[in-house]
């Protein structure tokens, strides 16, 4: 997939925008030629990184972008070695030019390393008249130097993914070098909400957490999070039966041995404030490995590596985070619940923060959804890990333990369908302040204080598009026109 970028004549980059992270370079490239191609401007760059990039800057109105569907030649792996090593023809001339007398073929072999190249490039390296065979039966090299066209070629489609000879192509495709990947399609439910919501974040200023880790300790996922050991929630997503890791089993501590301390002290005799749980803390639990139950456990490493940083005032300075991705939980299969869903979650991270600016916030963020007029719960959320509100609140699944104050968010949401049934106040979000012992735990300031809040994505999903079934929704019932012909979500259009 390629993506055509367009810089607005009127916010076009200037020549001081060098290097520095990908949107930067995209600007400085803007700057020099628009519009260009992303896959022939930035070849080496992950689509994912470079989306988002543009996400970034195209929600602040500095760029301008349309994803172009193309076929694209990708190398097999056996290509990526030819482009690392060279082709099998040259590699067998190397070696022939090397032995000056020449070799036997299962000299050749050894020399090489591998039957299968040597017998394959002795084939190709005769029809091209590089080498030749003596009276003797040896294998001998005819010429000084060779012009390796099949490795120049792989080179070539790494860069730019095409290949302008059809022959050519074909030629490769019978080798098993490459493999065409059409660029047709056509994007899920899933990920036209997951593009609207991660627009919102962008517009508003957010930087976009990474949460490829799917699998994390006791210690970031409970601990860190203020979450006792001895709690219902972390028995009911034990389950010895499918979310606790068997292999390996345990994490190793995190090198940072004095907020493991910290973390300790908060639990067992209390610190900052708290009079804490008072009971003894056990290491090994905390080390279990779990998949992940909520994205919280990304959140907490954010906040902690943001704890070493320093702003121009020597303190951390304040940031904004969010994240969109899958988390796992011993759910019944139903109509609304799987054992795995994406959670939506922010964190705002600032200093005097007050629960009133909390609710402010929340009505700029779901008024850009196209839900007004919120109301707020006070709410303690005692087992919120182990609490998913079922139809009463269709957007939300309650995370938050290690906030208080926190407050479940109501609404008349307008977003959906009248006909859907719900046509009344329901709960469409959770939110709170972290709590103080969780923060100080891991160096922030006192009055730094953390705004979160999360909802789920496939529940507002299954209402905008009128799905009932959420295994209508993801699996192997999912009808590809609902794919195919629903068109991009926008929320606030609605």
């Amino acid at each position: 997939m390629v993506v055509l970028i367009a810089a607005e004549t009127s916010i076009m980059a200037t020549s001081q925008v060098k290097g520095g992270d990908l949107t930067s370079q995209i600007l400085h490239a803007l700057d020099k030629t628009a519009p260009l191609l992303s896959a022939e401007s930035f070849p080496t760059s992950n689509f994912t990184d470079l989306k988002a990039a543009l996400d970034r800057l195209a929600s602040r109105s500095m760029v301008e972008y349309a994803t172009i569907q193309r076929d694209e030649v990708l190398l097999e792996p056996e290509a990526e070695s030819i482009v690392a090593n060279g082709s099998h023809e040259a590699r067998v001339f190397e070696a022939l030019r090397a032995a000056v007398d020449g070799l036997t073929i299962q000299e050749l072999e050894t020399t090489i390393g591998d039957k299968n190249i040597s017998k394959l490039g002795q084939g190709k390296a005769f029809r091209e008249r590089w080498i030749t065979k003596t009276t003797d039966g040896k294998l001998k090299a005819v010429s000084d130097s060779i012009h390796d066209g099949t490795r120049e070629q792989l080179r070539s489609i790494q860069t730019s993914r095409t290949v302008s000879d059809q022959k050519a192509l074909a030629d490769l495709k019978k080798r098993k070098l490459v493999r065409v990947q059409k660029g047709s399609g056509a994007l899920h439910p899933l990920n036209k909400m997951r593009a609207e919501i991660r627009n919102i974040f962008f517009e508003i200023g957010f930087e976009e957490m990474p949460t490829d880790n799917f699998v994390e300790s006791s210690f970031w996922n409970f601990d860190a999070l203020y979450v006792p050991q001895q709690h219902p929630a972390r028995d009911l997503q034990d389950t010895a039966r499918r979310f606790y890791t068997s292999d390996p089993l345990v994490a190793g501590k995190p090198s940072d041995q004095t907020y493991w301390e910290n973390v300790k002290a908060v639990h067992q005799d209390g610190k900052y404030g708290s009079i804490g749980y008072r009971y003894p803390w056990a290491a090994d639990e905390a080390q279990r490995l779990v998949l992940r139950t909520h994205t919280t456990a990304v959140s907490a490493n954010m906040l902690y590596q943001l704890a070493a940083r320093k702003g121009p005032d020597g303190r951390p300075p304040p940031a904004r985070y969010f994240s969109i991705d899958r988390v796992f939980r011993n759910e019944t299969v139903d109509n609304t619940h799987l054992a795995e869903f994406h959670q939506v979650e922010g964190i705002i991270a600032d200093y005097d923060l007050t629960l009133g600016g909390l609710m402010a916030f929340m009505d700029v963020f779901f008024g850009k959804m196209g839900i007004k007029g919120l109301q707020y719960k006070p709410a303690y959320n005692p087992c919120s890990y182990c609490s998913s509100h079922r139809l009463r609140g269709l957007l939300t699944n309650s995370i938050y333990l290690d906030t208080e104050p926190s407050m479940e968010i109501f609404s008349y949401p307008n977003i959906f369908d009248p006909d859907a049934g719900l046509g009344k106040i329901v709960e469409i979000g959770n939110s709170g302040m972290f709590r103080p012992e969780m923060l100080e735990a891991m160096g922030l300031p006192k009055d730094m204080r953390v705004y979160g809040w999360g909802l789920s994505l496939e529940r507002p999903t299954m209402i905008r598009y009128g799905i009932n079934n959420i295994r209508d929704l993801l699996g192997h019932r999912v009808d590809l026109n609902l794919v195919q012909k629903n068109p991009a979500v926008r929320l606030d259009k609605v």
